[in-house]
């Protein structure tokens, strides 16, 4: 692992009982933001929670920073968890907790800082997303957009170095989609954070990600890697091409043909 590697995914098998993704291999550079795309059911959710620690790997290796999230010695891992924050597709607040308090919680967990100085992070932290105003409303208060960002908000409390985003911008207008975007990089441009995220919405992948990778469902594989413009105007293959165009599903497969369908419409 180099320096410029903050995340190295190695022959990883992916899944539950059996694998839904097999031999993975990738490194994650400081300061990017990487995008995991594919479609529904290719393994994107599942290969996300092998990489914060909620499920072991079917086989292979992860490492965060050079510290294995899984099969290595409690220090290890405990290293690996505290460099990272994560936000999930609901944002996953607590309803009975004020904004701030939701912040909060993270600083409660894992600092000794006095109540004073936690509150005075968690200000910091709504207002890096635009919710400082906020700080007294409820969970159910506040748009969906609000509630991502926010999410986001707890997530950052404890200064990560990774930033792991579920579907960040799933459920949300095209235009509350947009401004959340704009977050995420300024924080990546301000924050000096490296964020990973999992999405199938191209516009966010356009807008945000500097490198890609593709999985695949039927070949159960990472099919592709690389600049978002890259894959879409020059596509290894037949499935990343309709992927990428949004053509229908029938033409990634027949052996890939290629056969772009006719709208119905």
């Amino acid at each position: 692992m180099t320096e410029q590697t903050v995340i190295e995914v190695t022959n990883v098998d992916a899944g539950y009982d059996s694998p839904v993704l097999e031999n993975v291999s990738f490194t994650v550079r400081k300061g990017e933001v990487f995008v995991i795309l594919g479609g529904s059911g290719c393994g994107k959710s599942t290969l996300l929670k092998h990489m914060i620690g909620l499920m072991p790997p079917l086989k292979g290796d992860i490492r965060i920073m050079g510290d294995r999230i899984d099969g290595g010695s409690p220090q290890e891992r405990e290293r690996a968890l505290r460099r990272f924050g994560v936000t999930y597709q609901s944002g996953a607040l607590f309803g009975s907790m004020t904004l701030l308090e939701n912040v909060c919680l993270p600083l409660e967990s894992f600092t000794d800082l006095p109540s004073e100085a936690r509150y005075l992070v968690a200000e910091m932290k709504l207002e890096l997303v635009g919710l400082k105003e906020y700080a007294a409303f409820f969970p159910s208060e506040i748009s969906g957009g609000m509630k991502k960002r926010a999410a986001i908000a707890r997530a950052m409390a404890l200064d990560p170095a990774i930033l792991f985003l579920d579907e960040p911008s799933a459920g949300l207008d095209p235009v509350t989609s947009a401004g959340l975007d704009h977050l995420i990089l300024r924080m990546r441009d301000t924050q000096g954070i490296t964020v990973v995220m999992v999405t199938h919405e191209l516009p966010s992948i356009f807008a945000v990600a500097d490198r890609c990778i593709m999985l695949d469902k039927p070949t159960r594989s990472l099919l592709a890697s690389g600049a978002p413009a890259a894959l879409r105007d020059r596509p290894p293959n037949a499935a990343v091409r309709a992927f990428f165009n949004r053509e229908a599903a029938e033409t990634i497969r027949n052996g890939l043909s290629g056969t772009r369908l006719l709208n119905p419409s």
